[in-house]
């Protein structure tokens, strides 16, 4: 009988990055579809809104990158 998980070792870490792009893909459709309403509800507010939006924007990327390098530093 052969080991399977020996065989399959190699493609885990990008399947694991494929799993984990799914939540800031996620949260980034959630932030920019939220931002759009509330700027149609409230125009005049538009540069404090489209600075959260960044920021949410960018702590969302900062999840994705996070899920990019973890199977290469605890990869086999």
């Amino acid at each position: 009988m052969m080991n399977l998980a020996a065989e399959v070792s190699g493609s885990l870490g990008s399947i694991g990055y494929g799993l984990a792009a799914i939540g800031p893909g996620v949260g980034v459709g959630i932030i920019f579809g939220n931002g759009t309403q509330a700027l149609a509800r409230q125009p005049e507010a538009a540069g404090l809104i489209r600075a959260n939006q960044i920021l949410g924007f960018a702590f969302c990327e900062a999840l994705a990158l996070i899920g990019l390098v973890m199977p290469f530093v605890y990869g086999v």
